[in-house]
């Protein structure tokens, strides 16, 4: 059996490294350059730029593979939407959780009418491949026109407050917002959070609904799965 470590075709660094780096950048308001520092102590010398292409070029590789291992969410959909600010633009983040909290998908448009919301739905059924029993919103009546169309049948209900679990998913995007000082563009907004929002939550069980013991066992089975994902298969 070969003692020697995973490595990523192309890459000089072994799979450990890179995807510590990029668990690392997802998972904790870091900068590229404060994560090159903790390498760094390590004793792993890479500069911070290596660092940024490791995140853009696995991120969102990693993420599908951890969308794939995920458990069917739940049957309740809650969908918000947030103004981002781009290069003095407005845009907005259409984000969709169930009832349990887990983010099922994201979208970043320059518009928040009735055919973005119709796009939203679709964009995030062709993800899923099924559809919910009941979704909640809040007062936007752009969800009304998209729902009548793209899923009829399904119980919509409107209310601010019933919708605070969709807006307190919104939270980790807006620390992540601060800290990269605004995102750059939409498509780097779109590609950054689809990952983040999946590898943050891959490793943030509701912790205040477990006990201990189901805590620990959750937290091993997600570094287990993590290692299983992106330094096994994608190194063979």
């Amino acid at each position: 059996m070969s003692t020697e470590p995973a490595t990523y075709p192309g890459y000089r660094f072994p799979a450990e490294v890179i995807h510590h780096a990029v668990w690392l950048y997802h998972l904790f308001s870091l900068s590229l350059r404060d994560i090159e520092l903790i390498l760094v102590e390590r004793g792993v010398v890479v500069s911070y730029e290596s660092i940024r292409r490791w995140c853009l070029r696995f991120g969102t590789e990693f993420a599908a593979r951890l969308r794939k291992r995920r458990p069917r969410p739940g049957d309740t959909w809650h969908m918000d939407e947030v103004y981002l600010r781009i290069n003095g633009e407005l845009f907005y983040l259409w984000r969709a959780v169930d009832q349990h909290g887990v983010v099922l998908d994201i979208l970043v448009q320059e518009r928040r009418n009735a055919t973005a919301a119709k796009r939203f739905f679709k964009h995030l059924l062709v993800g899923l491949k099924y559809k919910p029993r009941k979704i909640i919103t809040d007062g936007l009546r752009s969800y009304g026109v998209a729902q009548r169309e793209v899923l009829p049948g399904v119980r919509h209900r409107t209310s601010r407050y019933l919708n605070n679990r969709a807006e307190n998913s919104h939270r980790p995007t807006r620390r992540r917002e601060r800290q990269m000082q605004r995102f750059k563009s939409p498509g780097q907004a779109q590609r950054f959070l689809s990952a983040h929002a999946m590898i943050y939550g891959h490793f943030r069980p509701r912790r205040h609904l477990m006990t201990a013991e189901q805590y620990h066992r959750s937290r091993d089975k997600a570094f287990r799965i993590w290692r299983q994902e992106t330094c096994v298969q994608m190194a063979a």
